[in-house]
């Protein structure tokens, strides 16, 4: 780990004091870095986790952010992460800091994805230092608003799958970001739910960078099998209005179809030749006659 980067692990939790799961994940894949737990004012179980988790618990206002981003409806429930994400840019100034991971409270394993006698393989990382520190210098080289990991859903059609989507054009559920000293220029995450989608197709369409590396993937728990956190929210107002929020972000490249192959399910669907910029490759220049 480079000593002289100031960086840190923002874990965005809510409601599961007694089951942070990736604190631990964290530390058994060799993370010896620090990490802070990021809840809100409105959790019931503040207390708790600063009983756990002592100084590693940074508090912040969801009311001070109501009016910063747009939320994309007129529901009143705000018990999601998206309030969470948009604080994290100022905890981190706050904290010094120059650059953050910020990760969800429920990954059970950091893995390395490879192929290997043509089928894929995958094997944990056990020296998550030098990852990170891979992830940033990579932020760096490629001027990336954020880079994230892959997650099990990439990987459905195995070694093809690595092969065709080694790197994709969006960021979801784990982000790098680099601490910016004008606010103006963070990335700024919209709506009740679906906000990273809705962020990496809204944001991606004017040409921000939003980067996937299916070299390394996280594992987390099925989504709404885990109480707190979003799962509330999630089981109110169903998949459809889950999916539907980037539909509305972005129409033009977006839409409601089914995923999976026997238990399908609803979810967003992106067509990826309408939703962002693309570098022309040289050979494609029209040199003009003399």
């Amino acid at each position: 780990m480079d000593e002289n980067r100031k960086f840190a692990v923002f874990i965005l939790s809510h409601g599961r004091p007694d089951n942070v799961i990736t604190y631990r994940t964290l530390r058994s894949h060799g993370y010896t870095g620090k990490i802070f737990i990021i809840v809100d004012d409105e959790d019931k179980t503040i207390d708790e986790y600063k009983q756990r988790f002592k100084n590693e618990v940074v508090v912040f206002s969801k009311r001070d952010y109501e009016n910063k981003f747009d939320i994309m409806d007129n529901f009143q429930n705000n018990k999601v992460i998206v309030y969470a994400r948009n604080a994290c840019y100022d905890i981190a100034r706050n904290l010094g800091l120059d650059y953050f991971f910020e990760y969800e409270d429920d990954y059970t394993s950091f893995m390395y994805r490879y192929i290997e006698n043509g089928l894929l393989k995958g094997k944990q990382i056990r020296k998550l230092n030098k990852a990170l520190d891979a992830l940033i210098n990579c932020l760096e080289e490629t001027k990336a608003n954020t880079i994230a990991f892959a997650q099990g859903g990439d990987f459905i059609g195995g070694a093809g799958s690595f092969k065709n989507n080694t790197l994709k054009r969006k960021a979801m559920n784990s982000f790098i970001f680099k601490v910016n000293k004008n606010p103006k220029n963070d990335v700024l995450f919209i709506g009740r739910m679906n906000d990273d989608v809705n962020t990496y197709l809204t944001q991606g369409s004017v040409g921000k960078l939003f980067f996937q590396i299916s070299d390394v993937c996280l594992v987390q728990l099925a989504t709404q099998s885990n109480s707190g956190g979003n799962t509330e929210v999630y089981k109110s107002f169903g998949t459809y209005v889950k999916s539907f929020y980037s539909v509305m972000a972005s129409p033009s490249c977006c839409k409601i179809s089914l995923m999976g192959s026997t238990h399908k399910r609803i979810h967003h669907q992106i067509s990826w030749n309408n939703a962002v910029p693309k570098i022309v490759d040289e050979k494609h220049r029209k040199i003009k006659a003399r």
